[in-house]
């Protein structure tokens, strides 16, 4: 049986910290139903298995906070900070993180669905062996990050910076990964490609394929 957590009332307006902290005394964790978070700092937080339901977040700072076992679904989380938060186990499904700086995220096994992703701070992110469907990670920079026998589904990574990325038997046949040019190609040493996106491999190359 799914759990039920807690759903404190949302405080109009934008939240502070002291809101938060004040929710978590009376039960933790709970459940956050569109709650404004956008700008807050919530520096150091245990929000240890809490849910984010269609909350708004945007530059919110979620520094420090430990995190894991979270859940995000449906929020607005644009431009957010989560320098040295712990993400084990959390997932963010169908949420907004453009911009998002999560390179210093600690822990291990966060996962994305239907997640908004462009230009992400990703550095050294790990999603191996994860199914990850529906991610959007144009333009991110996901340098050294570890996709090992990930498999993608309806993801994108046209113009995500990929250097020294590893990609180690990753099904990438269900990934747009844009124009490939010869620089590009070593960057997903390993992988398994679909015949398409061969082709396009080789016709980046300048080669005929017939």
């Amino acid at each position: 049986m799914p759990r039920t957590l807690p759903e404190p009332p949302a405080p109009e307006g934008v939240v502070s910290c002291a809101d938060v902290e004040a929710a978590l005394r009376q039960n933790s964790p709970v459940r956050f139903v569109s709650w404004n978070f956008a700008g807050v700092e919530l520096n150091g937080l245990d929000l240890h298995g809490c849910e984010f339901s269609r909350c708004r977040g945007g530059r919110a700072d979620f520094t420090s906070c430990d995190l894991a076992e979270s859940r995000f679904s449906g929020c607005d989380l644009n431009n957010s900070q989560w320098r040295g938060a712990l993400l084990s186990g959390a997932r963010f499904e169908d949420c907004k993180l453009t911009g998002a700086d999560l390179a210093e995220a600690r822990g291990v096994g966060a996962a994305f669905t239907c997640c908004l992703l462009v230009s992400a701070q990703m550095r050294k992110m790990s999603f191996r062996r994860m199914a990850l469907d529906g991610n959007d990670f144009h333009g991110a920079d996901l340098r050294m990050a570890d996709f090992r026998e990930a498999v993608m589904t309806g993801c994108s990574l046209r113009e995500a910076n990929l250097a020294d990325a590893r990609f180690e038997d990753a099904d990438l046949r269900g990934a747009d990964l844009g124009a490939i040019k010869l620089a590009d190609a070593t960057k997903f040493k390993g992988a398994i490609i679909s015949r398409q996106q061969a082709g396009a491999l080789l016709s980046g190359l300048g080669l005929k394929v017939v």
